[in-house]
């Protein structure tokens, strides 16, 4: 599917349920100005236990600064909308753009209640493939503890591959490269 853009300037993916919006500073900007604020800015509802886990204030203006670059557009985070009921679900991206190497790292959270529906999956699934769209991207990996079983669920069914230990103590490291997609 192509990449579309929406008013008032959204970069935005689809897939099967979802729709994926790219972070930007402004609307990083909105998310630290609150629910309201952000539903406002993406035209959907935000349920009341947002920002999903892993996605702190901390998180957030780190991304907000790493967005100032107009090139990471797209290498940040998405957020994922689930069309049916247009309400936001959760975030998925990358930990910024391809390394030398040609290797990016992904990696999302979902909030609880949304969990257990694929929406993870999905998510990944079409991020995989829209970064597979770029020349420079030789792999995706991500890395997770050993115990998130669901997590690592996710990543097996998008074809990830279990590479060894993270670069942080008591992680693993999944990857999924460009050959896996022919």
């Amino acid at each position: 599917m192509p990449e579309r853009t929406a008013a008032p300037a959204l970069r935005y993916l689809e897939s099967g349920r979802l729709r994926l919006i790219a972070a930007t500073a402004p609307l990083v900007a909105e998310d630290l100005g609150g629910r309201r604020a952000l539903a406002a800015a993406l035209g959907t509802r935000v349920p009341d236990n947002w920002p999903p886990e892993l996605y702190d204030r901390t998180a957030m203006e780190f991304t907000a600064r790493q967005l100032r670059d107009g090139s990471q557009q797209g290498w940040s985070f998405w957020y994922l909308v689930f069309r049916a009921e247009e309400v936001l679900v959760g975030i998925c991206g990358f930990k910024g753009r391809p390394d030398r190497a040609g290797s990016v790292e992904i990696g999302y959270s979902i909030l609880q209640q949304f969990r257990g529906r694929g929406f993870a999956t999905e998510a990944v699934a079409r991020l995989v493939e829209w970064a597979f769209g770029h020349p420079a991207v030789q792999q995706v990996c991500a890395e997770t503890f050993p115990h998130l079983v669901a997590s690592i669920r996710v990543l097996k069914k998008n074809g990830f591959h279990l590479t060894g230990p993270g670069a942080e103590h008591g992680v693993v490291r999944y990857a999924r490269d460009r050959v896996a997609m022919n």
